[in-house]
């Protein structure tokens, strides 16, 4: 098998997921690595076979765009960073909505622009919808699955290994995403604990959901510690209790 950063690698990826989307993917990877201008010759091709086809989806555009845009982040060529991300935002609206998961990518990575230009305020309307838009999808499958527990349902052995409907991939996208999130928040807990808070509360959505109680609790725990810091209201401390008590519960139960 070929090494993940041989030029052979990437042609495999080619075969294997098809040339048009399988272009930007195979950019993706050789930015992550560092190698920008390998990045840009797979981007070009991208760029070709979209423009010469006549068959590629919203989505397909979306990810070309998006890769085009982290690419011109990493060259800090922030105008056309944005122009494709805003372009990836447009298709992948198209494609899944304005308030999917798989356009909140878009958003963030723009976010991150704004922030490292120091607009803080449209970085911050960007992080927030970001952040409503994982607490909307999280929160709808945590509503089911928490309360099917309580009622002690044994869903455990009758269960995939998650709950988040995601794939592999865009679980860690979300981790990623969130966690970079959180930084940035607690940076500024002191004047805005809420939106911390919020943040911490997705991450426990999150990690509960991939039945990862440890790290589920770690994150109710940070954002109990903070409510109680700032002094939030008894209303919202008590709602971050119960997510502990639910964790407890679960082990209490599992232990038996």
């Amino acid at each position: 098998m070929s090494a993940p950063d041989s030029p052979a690698h990437f042609h495999a990826l080619l075969q294997l997921r098809g040339r048009t989307a399988a272009w930007p993917a195979a950019a993706a990877a050789a930015a992550g690595l560092g190698r920008i201008i390998q990045a840009e010759e797979y981007l070009s091709q991208a760029q070709w076979t979209v423009l010469k086809s006549t068959e590629c989806c919203y989505a397909t555009h979306s990810l070309l765009h998006r890769n085009l845009g982290l690419l011109y982040m990493a060259k800090e060529n922030y105008e056309e960073a944005r122009y494709h991300l805003a372009n990836d935002i447009y298709f992948a609206s198209c494609a899944f909505g304005t308030e999917h998961i798989r356009t909140s990518g878009g958003y963030f990575h723009l976010a991150n622009i704004f922030y490292g230009l120091k607009k803080l305020d449209l970085a911050d309307t960007l992080y927030t919808k970001v952040s409503e838009i994982w607490n909307k999808y999280l929160n709808n499958r945590y509503q089911v699955l928490s309360q099917a527990r309580t009622q002690q349902i044994d869903l455990l052995g009758k269960q995939f290994e998650t709950d988040t409907g995601l794939d592999e991939a865009q679980e860690a996208e979300a981790i990623q995403i969130l966690t970079s999130i959180l930084n940035i928040r607690e940076s500024t807990s002191d004047k805005t604990p809420q939106k911390t808070i919020f943040v911490l509360k997705i991450l426990f959505m999150l990690y509960y959901l991939m039945m990862n109680s440890s790290k589920a609790k770690e994150y109710a725990m940070r954002a109990l510690d903070l409510a109680k810091e700032q002094q939030l209201s008894v209303h919202e401390q008590n709602t971050i209790q119960d997510l502990l008590n639910l964790i407890s519960a679960e082990e209490a139960h599992h232990i038996e």
